[in-house]
């Protein structure tokens, strides 16, 4: 999403007191409930288990003799047999035309803008002081968020915003996402060798920017998409638009055989930079950067040996019902006619709220027995036995290898860090993706998981989560299981050519 789009990121460094809820201390029944019914799901397996053990020893035991007799047992009960092979063949059919379509991810690419796009945080200041447009107070305000928001100086920023008067208009701000679009989607046409035409579905997420005719249009116009293809452009949905997106796609290949899916996720800075003195609208200023990225799905058989990853789970979770959650990220005008993103004293609480609601929802998919159990058995003892027992939060790094947290500011980071009980290393791709480019709103997971693919860590069978926050107020989850191994010397992401410097030390406060 763009400016309003990371709405729980922004609050976050304007107000660093309002922290997420523990989660040690806030826990919802809902998690148990939906845990303690994914262990009887799974019950028959521990049920059958001994059942089948001695089956296999009482057959092992079986002689020629008792085979023969077995036979001759068969032969004189023919319909019986053909019964049952017959009905073992429709069941058999049924659950292969019902199962879900696997859902691959073939690859992806992250735009890296040119180098003339560059903004320090000193350039920062010092146009943001050229402007005129800002008081010194406000100005010493947003000094004070650069050095706290764990941005380095290599951000990048659009030539209209960096240009001496600034220039935001219509044909910039087209002129950046054609920038950002075709630059993700040129590359991943290279990597993927896949030829436009073939693309039967076209999903493009952008918060704040929605043109006529459409970003999707424009992709359309110029790659010569075929006439039919299935297009859809995403706005107002924040930065979690992109696993929206995802969503999407799944469910319309699930419909659709042998079909590609192609997803375009960005944001669009030339109009949404604020000129006003609202400190509740300055933070976006801060913190979002240039940036997007295109990602390939499919649902062809044929193409999960060249895939990288496959679709495992999408989790959505939207608190809009709830008018504190609603309003909690609004985009208005100011008392002088400036239109920006207000933030709510509330935000953190709601962003705190939804996460929860969305690992309430996800953990019983993916949290292994064992940490089910000992959920389970510490809620026992606490409601049945009152027992002073503090809730036992599992352990999700038991669940995932990787973590794609969405980088929109140091202090969610902090939060979730601490919350999810992750370690450094965990955390290393989103910290360095917000050093690195900044908050480039939906497209930062991507950053990360390349990140990741830089550095060599994903290996075949490994899972990776991807979470990201957006207004209104939404928290979304996927998760991807690794088809195998990347090697990055055959990679070709935003992160190669640099990788090498990275992870770097980002300290609490970098002074300007």
């Amino acid at each position: 999403m763009g400016p309003a789009a990371c709405s729980g990121d922004m609050a976050i460094e304007a107000s660093p007191r309002r922290r997420l809820p523990d989660f040690n201390r806030s826990v919802k029944l809902k998690y148990v409930k939906l845990g303690y019914h994914y262990l009887i799901t799974h019950g028959m397996y521990l049920f059958l288990t001994p059942l089948v053990a001695l089956a296999a020893a009482h057959v092992s035991a079986f002689t020629i003799s008792d085979f023969l007799a077995l036979w001759d047992h068969l032969r004189f009960n023919l319909v019986f047999v053909v019964l049952c092979s017959a009905l073992l063949v429709f069941l058999s059919t049924v659950f292969l035309l019902t199962r879900p379509r696997a859902v691959y991810l073939v690859d992806f690419a992250c735009y890296k803008p040119e180098p003339e796009r560059k903004c320090t945080r000193q350039i920062f200041m010092e146009r943001s002081r050229s402007t005129g447009s800002f008081t010194e107070e406000n100005l010493e305000f947003q000094r004070k968020i650069l050095e706290r928001s764990g941005l380095g100086d290599s951000t990048y920023l659009p030539e209209a915003v960096l240009r001496v008067p600034p220039n935001p208009c219509m044909a910039e701000a087209r002129r950046e996402a054609e920038m950002v679009m075709f630059g993700a989607l040129d590359q991943l046409f290279e990597k993927t060798s896949l030829r436009p035409k073939d693309v039967g579905m076209l999903i493009v997420n952008c918060s704040l920017f929605n043109p006529t005719p459409s970003l999707s249009a424009m992709i359309i116009n110029r790659y010569k998409l075929r006439g039919n293809v299935i297009s859809y452009n995403l706005g107002g949905m924040g930065c979690s638009a992109g696993l929206i997106s995802i969503d999407l796609a799944k469910d319309l290949l699930q419909g659709r055989p042998s079909s590609y899916a192609l997803v375009v996720s960005m944001e669009n800075i030339t109009l949404n930079w604020y000129f006003g003195n609202e400190r509740s609208m300055l933070v976006s200023n801060c913190l979002f950067r240039m940036g997007g990225a295109a990602i390939l799905l499919s649902n062809k058989t044929s193409d999960r040996w060249r895939s990288k990853y496959r679709l495992v789970h999408t989790v959505r979770t939207h608190k809009g019902a709830d008018d504190k959650c609603f309003s909690c990220v609004t985009q208005k005008e100011d008392p002088t006619g400036r239109i920006g993103v207000s933030l709510s004293k509330d935000l953190m609480a709601v962003a705190g709220d939804a996460l929860k609601t969305n690992i309430t929802t996800l953990g019983p998919l993916v949290l292994p027995m064992s940490e089910q159990l000992l959920f389970f058995a510490t809620l026992v003892g606490k409601k049945l036995f009152k027992m002073k027992l503090k809730p036992y939060i599992p352990d999700f790094k038991l669940a995932f290898e990787h973590f794609c947290i969405h980088a929109g500011g140091r202090a969610v980071l902090d939060e979730l860090e601490k919350n999810l009980q992750l370690s450094e290393w965990h955390m290393e791709p989103s910290r360095m993706t917000l050093h690195r480019f900044g908050n480039t709103s939906s497209s930062s997971l991507w950053y990360e998981l390349a990140y990741s693919e830089a550095k060599g860590r994903i290996k075949k069978g490994d899972r990776t989560w991807q979470i990201a926050f957006g207004s209104g107020f939404k928290c979304n989850s996927a998760v991807w299981r690794a088809l195998r191994t990347i090697d990055p010397a055959k990679e070709k992401n935003p992160w190669i050519d640099e990788i090498h410097d990275f992870p770097v030390d980002v300290s609490k406060v970098s002074a300007i």
